[in-house]
């Protein structure tokens, strides 16, 4: 997909165009398109998914864990046979809200980060029992940053 002024000039276009009457039967509240084979979406929404930066190759994930709780940090090794997994930077998500589950966090961050609690990132983790894991975008990864260290 790519992303871009050109679909939202293109519906800007089709909008003013149906307001005119000329046309009746169009859907102009589409979220994408295709011309020519390509597949065009509104920026918003392909920015909305772009992978979170890397730290010196690093991905960032969450990962949620069978008995220690959900972490996000960069990924700095993992062992899936033994469900073993290590990450550098790494913040407990003990509470959030703004997110329904793990994976629209994983999206689209949190939306009440004031009422999130997360402690202060820890440079290194090692997490047992790997339930699962996520990839994090960048819009969701600012939107943890952003979260106030929480302290007891």
């Amino acid at each position: 997909m790519i992303a871009g002024t050109l679909l939202e000039t293109f519906l800007n276009g089709l909008r003013a165009h149906i307001k005119h009457g000329e046309e009746k039967n169009m859907n102009i509240d589409a979220k994408e398109i295709t011309v020519n084979g390509v597949t065009y979406v509104p920026k918003a929404d392909f920015e909305a998914r772009v992978p979170a930066q890397h730290l010196d190759g690093l991905s960032y994930l969450i990962i949620r864990t069978r008995s220690a709780g959900v972490f996000a940090g960069y990924l700095l090794s993992a062992d899936p046979a033994n469900q073993m997994a290590k990450l550098r930077l790494a913040r407990r998500l003990w509470y959030w809200e703004g997110a329904a589950t793990l994976s629209q966090l994983s999206i689209d961050g949190v939306g009440a980060p004031q009422k999130c609690k997360f402690p202060e990132a820890v440079d290194e983790v090692t997490l047992f029992e790997v339930i699962e894991v996520l990839p994090v975008t960048e819009k969701a990864r600012l939107s943890i940053a952003a979260v106030p260290v929480w302290r007891a």
